[in-house]
């Protein structure tokens, strides 16, 4: 029978917590990593859409897609 040592079960059990921890700070960071890019491509897109409003001289649009541009930027606090 092969039983570990009370020290060789505390380090595993520490490497244990170590690397959740780890796994913990990765998926976080992907997360954040994810949200930027989501938060960059609806800016762009909105600035599009503005730039066409401008260009069309709509201005009932470019006043809506403003102010969800300012809502975005506030909420996200850009």
């Amino acid at each position: 029978m092969n039983e570990k040592s009370y020290s060789e079960m505390m380090k595993a059990s520490v490497m244990k917590r170590v690397k959740a921890k780890e796994t913990f700070v990765l998926d976080l960071y992907v997360d954040m990593l994810i949200s930027e890019i989501q938060l960059n491509t609806r800016k762009e897109r909105l600035l599009t859409k503005i730039d066409k409003a401008i260009d069309d001289r709509d201005k009932v649009t470019f006043l809506s897609l403003t102010e969800e541009l300012k809502d975005l930027n506030r909420l996200y606090g850009t």
